[in-house]
């Protein structure tokens, strides 16, 4: 299948180099090497591989080749004025395409060397919005609910054979990745945190009630959720408030990349499906169309919440609670509208039976809603 990035990231190849990052086995390469068709004598360089490796450090590859991609460049010593050289040096018509894991986009926010020289490109994993030519949008909601986005494990559409691909993915992320950020003493605390933040979905998270359990120090496990963050294994969504700084104080909620991952019911899961959907809509208009959008969530200091709340230039544009079943607004989500006028609000239910608007609320099926995203 067609991956959602290729054209925007085929335009942008004619301007600048394309950073390409995202989680582990979310479909880089494959994306990359698709791209290729659309290329004369393209060259695809993998890093990890001896041959390869002297060849892009001699820059051996054909002058005449239309795209290059290079492939965990950032594994390199000096790679950044490595790519700097090669950008600044290369035909007028060659193309430079750099992918890498989620730890690519981490190291290249040290250092200037190579400002305005890139665009850079998140890949999700699949979402309604992409697969709404292969299933119903409904259909769409069930299967990432129950198999997660990745690729593999969707396409198998197998529980068994999403479940080992799973096990082993997690088992090589922590043993692997984890270990370049991390000392071999604290994997097992954040093998640990992982567990507990499967089953904190959609909940504020209190450092310092994490940090008991644990027995280490709140900001011991600030660090280790940003760790999680940076290997695009867990985001976080941080409370609506037109005081950035302020919003910066509260609690942020953790959701998983991998819906299939998250420790709790379907309603959980649901939340976790609609937070990876709506992550993927948000950073597809900051890659791709410049655009100053945000994620968050909205709480009161009594506790009043509504799950999701979309931004453009720091001004809300939307309202969003996830149901399961329940077609009557919830309580919060009224109060929130009756405060913020202007502002859509949505209610998104998966087993909508019709769909309509109640005081100034829409009550919509969550499946066709999500179909409507930009990706």
């Amino acid at each position: 299948m067609k991956r959602y990035l290729c054209d925007a990231i085929r335009d942008d190849l004619r301007k600048k180099m394309v950073f390409l990052t995202g989680p582990r086995q979310v479909g880089k390469t494959y994306l990359a090497k698709d791209l290729q068709r659309e290329f004369r004598e393209p060259v695809y360089l993998n890093n990890d591989d001896v041959s390869d490796l002297k060849i892009i450090r001699k820059r051996t590859w054909p002058l005449s080749a239309e795209l290059v991609i290079l492939d965990e460049i950032h594994k390199m010593k000096g790679w950044k004025g490595f790519l700097k050289g090669t950008f600044d040096t290369k035909p007028a018509r060659q193309s430079i395409l750099v992918t890498g894991s989620a730890r690519l986009e981490t190291f290249r926010q040290t250092g200037d060397s190579l400002a305005g020289r890139y665009f850079l490109h998140r890949l999700h994993p699949l979402s309604v919005k992409e697969l709404s030519g292969m299933m119903t949008p409904y259909e769409a909601v069930s299967a990432l609910n129950r198999l997660g986005g990745f690729p593999e494990p969707f396409l198998s559409s197998s529980d068994e054979q999403a479940d080992r691909w799973r096990r082993q993915y997690y088992t090589d992320l922590v043993r692997e990745d984890i270990m370049d950020f991390g000392r071999i003493g604290e994997i097992r605390a954040i093998r640990l945190l992982l567990e507990m933040l499967r089953k904190r979905v959609g909940t504020p998270l209190s450092y310092a009630s994490l940090a008991r359990d644990l027995q280490l120090a709140p900001n011991t496990v600030r660090k280790y959720v940003d760790i999680l963050e940076s290997l695009h294994i867990v985001f976080t969504l941080r409370p609506f408030h037109s005081n950035i700084a302020r919003s910066l104080l509260k609690e942020p909620k953790a959701y998983f990349f991998d819906s299939g991952y998250v420790d709790g019911d379907e309603g959980v899961r649901l939340e976790n499906t609609a937070a990876a959907c709506l992550l993927k809509h948000v950073h597809y208009l900051q890659d791709v169309k410049g655009s100053d959008a945000s994620l968050h969530y909205i709480r009161t200091k009594d506790g009043r919440e509504v799950d999701f709340a979309l931004a453009e230039k720091g001004a809300l544009t939307h309202l969003l609670e996830v149901k399961l079943s329940e077609e009557v607004p919830s309580r919060n989500l009224r109060y929130f509208k009756e405060r913020h006028a202007q502002t859509r609000a949505v209610q998104l239910v998966h087993n909508a039976r019709h769909e309509h608007r109640i005081d100034e609320i829409d009550v919509v099926a969550m499946g066709s809603w999500l179909a409507r995203l930009d990706a």
